[in-house]
């Protein structure tokens, strides 16, 4: 058996390689992690800017009027129940999720 070939086959192979998989680092950052992030960030901004008398959605479907704000929690109310959440199970606003044209028109 000749193993001169199989050895100079597999010294050519690291830059190839490298050359491959920067592009492909690239992609992922670009379509997955940086989208990710920004999302991240607007939720962020959404659950910061809370204010009493706000209507939200939460993470369980829940839509209800913050009565009262904590640094942790809220307090909201729904058809006469009051019920106590964490700040991070808010989804989105109940005004830009009933009525996306508003959205628009804050911009």
């Amino acid at each position: 058996m000749n193993f001169t070939l199989l050895q100079t086959a597999a010294k050519g192979g690291g830059w190839e390689q490298l050359i491959f998989f920067v592009p492909m680092i690239a992609i992922f950052y670009f379509f997955m992690i940086r989208p990710q992030m920004k999302k991240q960030k607007e939720q962020k901004k959404l659950v910061d800017s809370i204010a009493k008398g706000d209507k939200i959605v939460t993470l369980g479907g829940i839509q209800a009027k913050v009565t009262e704000v904590n640094e942790t929690y809220l307090i909201i109310e729904s058809e006469g129940t009051k019920l106590r959440i964490n700040r991070s199970a808010v989804s989105m606003e109940a005004t830009v999720a009933l009525n996306p044209a508003k959205k628009e028109e804050t911009k």
